[in-house]
């Protein structure tokens, strides 16, 4: 028998209060913090959707491993714990932990990099962009067309296009590549899976050409119960198969443990080639830590060897895509348009649509999700023309290939009341959407502007 009503498989023991605000209030905070929500005060949020990086409330399980965390500088108890977990999940040899996944990316990123060198993904998001472009490389993305569909049903938008990766690899040469990162779910691409298929394909051209293949693997668990239900073929088997078959087409794999392993902080980089793993193991050791700590306490890698286990529950993720569609299928029917099929960990508000009214050089992304925490203190993130946008030679911007809002919602933190707080205050948002300004930047750094950038209303 299946009910309607969906409820949180898990019991509270602990609660956090949350402060509410009046809408008086939030327009000083937000006005205060320059029109940017990342420059905002956690407890100035009702509800936040900023990010599911590091916001999952950890188990009871994970709570009572911490207490054996083993802090000894070199070949603690806890990283053997790790170290096999991780072993376990992707197969590879080399593993090198970190406090989190842009420090891998940065490893590997820098050491792969440089002028001259292409990355190719399906979609890379903004801190992968950001750390290769930093080296010098460029990042190139290649989502398939259906991505560029929003209203679609087919299941597998997060999907690379394959046959722009051959054409790509031919025109830069193979040896300018160097590597092909798969995102599983594609996180900018509206959090949509990745098909085995897919993937099979991507790691086939890689080994023709003797390009790396990287997976980006932090939302790998919500990934595998995606293809578990789409993909005709794997009905039968665990999330945790899927996921090793898919880890057994890379050569690498990159983890910001913060999402899908429910940690509040660490990350890994595993390899499989020993030569490229030793040269990543020297940038760890000057950047992060010893190469059996990597920037984690002991404690840290306890929890994240338990959580590792405990995302791929089949109870948890039914659970977890089910809260996450609930609120994407309601806040259609209230207007808003939305990227669909609706994804994992997050969903995406098609801005420019809503905001039909506001050109993109006055960022309809950042208009939204102004509206949103003064309306009802929700706290989310655009992903549009400000954290993709360039500039040209003259100054003019050149927008994103989208204008989103990204609702990213956090593991085990909100209950099925927030999500309906979260679909009322949306119907406010509708209604009030023809009235609603642009901005402009006043203010901005070279890299990662969206997360310091100060705002004006226009």
């Amino acid at each position: 028998m299946q009910f309607k009503t969906i409820i949180e498989p898990f019991r509270i023991k602990s609660v956090e209060a949350i402060k509410m605000s009046t809408l008086e209030e939030r327009v000083q905070f937000l006005r205060d913090a320059h029109y940017n929500p990342f420059l905002l005060n956690a407890d100035q949020v009702i509800i936040d959707l900023l990010t599911d990086s590091g916001t999952s409330a950890m188990s009871v399980n994970q709570w009572a491993a911490m207490m054996q965390g083993d802090e000894s500088y070199a070949g603690a108890k806890s990283w053997i714990k790790l170290e096999k977990a991780i072993h376990d999940l992707t197969g590879m040899p080399y593993i090198l932990p970190t406090h989190q996944g842009r420090a891998a990316e940065k490893i590997l990123y820098t050491h792969l990099g440089g002028k001259g060198k292409y990355f190719i993904s399906n979609t890379h998001f903004d801190t992968t962009r950001a750390n290769i472009e930093f080296s010098g490389a460029t990042a190139i993305d290649i989502p398939v067309e259906e991505a560029k569909n929003y209203v679609s049903s087919y299941p597998f938008k997060g999907n690379l296009d394959t046959v722009k990766l051959e054409v790509l690899i031919l025109e830069y040469g193979a040896a300018n590549v160097a590597a092909v990162i798969l995102t599983v779910t594609n996180n900018s691409g509206g959090g949509l899976p990745v098909s085995m298929e897919n993937a099979k394909e991507v790691s086939r051209i890689c080994k023709q050409y003797n390009v790396l293949m990287v997976l980006d693997c932090c939302r790998i668990a919500e990934n595998s119960f995606f293809i578990h239900r789409d993909e005709e073929g794997y009905q039968n088997k665990s999330y945790q198969d899927i996921a090793q078959e898919m880890f057994a087409l890379a050569d690498a794999s990159i983890m910001s443990a913060k999402k899908d392993a429910l940690v509040n902080m660490g990350g890994f980089l595993t390899l499989r080639n020993e030569t490229l793993a030793e040269a990543c193991m020297q940038l760890l050791i000057i950047t992060e830590g010893f190469s059996t700590y990597g920037g984690l306490s002991g404690r840290d890698m306890e929890a994240l060897a338990v959580g590792l286990v405990e995302g791929f529950d089949a109870d948890y993720l039914h659970y977890r895509i089910s809260s996450t569609q609930y609120l994407g299928e309601h806040i259609q029917k209230c207007g808003v348009p939305i990227i669909y099929p609706i994804g994992g960990h997050a969903v995406y508000v098609n801005a420019k649509a809503l905001y039909n009214h506001i050109p993109v050089n006055e960022y309809p992304g950042q208009a939204l999700v102004c509206e949103l925490y003064k309306i009802g203190g929700i706290r989310s993130v655009e992903i549009g023309s400000v954290m993709f946008g360039k500039y040209d030679a003259n100054g003019g911007l050149i927008p994103a290939p989208q204008e989103l809002v990204r609702l990213a919602m956090p593991r085990r933190v909100y209950t099925q009341s927030h999500v309906d707080y979260v679909i009322e205050v949306f119907e406010e948002i509708f209604k009030t959407k023809d009235h609603v300004k642009g901005y402009k930047i006043n203010k901005e750094p070279k890299f990662l502007r969206h997360f310091t950038a100060h705002f004006e209303k226009l």
